[in-house]
C-alpha cells in the first residue's frame, strides 16, 4: 500500500472499531482506536515517528522527516451522543512540516476522505455563504464573519467533521479560531488542500506540522473563491479571536 492507501485504510478501520464499541462501552473509543493506529502504523510503516492526542509525545518526532499524525476520535462528545454523526477519525502524513497525505473517516455516514481520491473541488451554490460553527463553543470571530458575509451558520461537532462538510460542498467556510491541535487538523486540511480548497492559518500564512509545540490555534478552510474576502474580514482592526 501507498501511503495515501495506509492513512485511509487505517482510518476506515479504526471507525469501524469505534462502531462496534459505541454500542456497548463507548467510553473506551479513544484508547482502543489509538491501540489500533499505532499497531497498525507500526506494521505498515515501522521507520516513522507518531504524533497521536492519546499517546504521550516522544521528542523522537522531531528528529523525523515523515511524521503520522493521527487522531483515534476527534468529536468524543457527539460520538458518545448516539446517533450524532459528526465525529471523525483523523490520520495523516506529514514530510517536512507539510500535509502531504491524510484521511479523515466519518464512520456513522459510512464515509473515508482521502488524499488518494480526493473529492473534486466543490462549486458555488448559488446562495448565502454557509459558516460551520462550534455547536458548543462558537467564538466571536465566527458571529463577525457571519454577519460581514451575511452567512448561514451551520453548527456542528468536530473539525474533521466542519472540514469535511466545506469538502463535499455541504459548506463553504471553516474558519477556527478557538484552539487546536496538530491532531485536529492535520489529516482535514490534508484532504481539503487535495481537493483544491483554501487551507491557511487564519493569518493566511501557512499551516506547518510536527512543531515542537503542537498548539496549532486557528485555521481557515473554505472555498478558494471566498478566501480573499474571509482573510480580509478576518485581518480587520481590533478582532477579538476567542
Amino acid at each position: 500500500m501507498n501511503d495515501h492507501e495506509v492513512a485511509a485504510t487505517l482510518a476506515e478501520e479504526a471507525g469501524r472499531l469505534l462502531l462496534d464499541v459505541r454500542a456497548g462501552h463507548a467510553a473506551d473509543g479513544d484508547r482502543l482506536s489509538n491501540e489500533l493506529l499505532l499497531a497498525r502504523l507500526a506494521e505498515l510503516r515501522p521507520a516513522d515517528a507518531v504524533l497521536s492526542e492519546e499517546s504521550v509525545d516522544d521528542p523522537v518526532r522531531l528528529q523525523r522527516d515523515r511524521v503520522w499524525i493521527i487522531d483515534p476520535l476527534d468529536g468524543t462528545r457527539e460520538y458518545n451522543e448516539m446517533p450524532r454523526e459528526d465525529w471523525a477519525v483523523h490520520v495523516a502524513l506529514a514530510v517536512g512540516g507539510e500535509p502531504v497525505v491524510g484521511a479523515v473517516a466519518l464512520p456513522a455516514a459510512g464515509v473515508v476522505l482521502g488524499t488518494g481520491r480526493p473529492p473534486s473541488p466543490p462549486s458555488s451554490h448559488g446562495g448565502r455563504p454557509r459558516l460551520v460553527v462550534s455547536r458548543t463553543r462558537p467564538t466571536e470571530l465566527a458571529d463577525r464573519l457571519a454577519a460581514a458575509l451575511d452567512a448561514e451558520l451551520l453548527p456542528m461537532g468536530s473539525a474533521g467533521a466542519k472540514a469535511m462538510a466545506v469538502v463535499r460542498g455541504e459548506a463553504d467556510v471553516y474558519a477556527h479560531s478557538g484552539g487546536q491541535y496538530e491532531w485536529d487538523s492535520c489529516a482535514p486540511v490534508a484532504v481539503a488542500a487535495a481537493a483544491g480548497l483554501h487551507v491557511s492559518r487564519l493569518d493566511g500564512s501557512p499551516l506547518v506540522y510536527n512543531q515542537p509545540n503542537p498548539y496549532l490555534p486557528d485555521l481557515l478552510i473554505c472555498r478558494p473563491d471566498l478566501a480573499a474576502r474571509v482573510l480580509e474580514e478576518i485581518r480587520r482592526p481590533n478582532p477579538r479571536l476567542d
